[in-house]
């Protein structure tokens, strides 16, 4: 493997969960993208993006956006975490909104992460509560997998991270497929 750093941006803790379990596989280094500057990272082969997903965004990525210029030589990887489960469609769909222009060819990973709403700022808890309401309108099987993750934690605290989503990463690493 070569070496690498994993740079990522957390909201609630799932995303510092998988970088502490990607590091303990990679033996990567980390840095949070509020902290990264360019210089810092310029300095590996491989870079590993980890966000967070937020209204089907990936937290962090503009970090990878407004660098695309001086990354261009490097082996750079994308592990998403949100609370979907990890179905086909979800992956497209992100790679469609977010991966576009120079970041198209980026693999893109995908984990399941957790739901704390006993953790949500007072802005994501009324979002997510304006967005259950509508939800509450629709019938169960109309659900797209965003909702449907919604809809199942209903006000309680899930956690579904777990290490073996990060086994297709790992593998990809090890492989040297990049």
């Amino acid at each position: 493997m070569k070496n690498g750093m994993i740079v990522y941006q957390s909201k609630y803790g799932a995303v510092k969960k998988y970088v502490h379990w990607l590091q303990e596989a990679t033996g990567f280094s980390s840095l949070e993208t509020p902290k990264a500057k360019i210089a810092e990272v310029m300095d590996y082969d491989t870079i590993i993006f980890c966000g967070g997903i937020y209204a089907s965004g990936i937290a962090g990525l503009s970090f990878l956006k407004k660098n695309t210029n001086q990354l261009k030589d490097k082996e750079i990887l994308i592990f998403c975490v949100g609370a979907s489960a990890p179905e086909e469609d979800v992956v497209k769909k992100l790679r469609e909104q977010n991966l576009t222009g120079p970041l198209k060819d980026i693999p893109l990973f995908y984990g399941r992460g957790q739901w704390q709403e006993s953790k949500m700022n007072f802005f994501d808890r009324n979002l997510v509560k304006m967005l259950r309401k509508a939800a509450a309108k629709k019938a169960p099987h109309t659900y797209d997998p965003q909702t449907k993750a919604l809809m199942e934690a209903n006000g309680q605290d899930c956690d579904w991270t777990d290490k073996k989503y990060l086994g297709p990463l790992v593998d990809y690493l090890e492989q040297g497929l990049y």
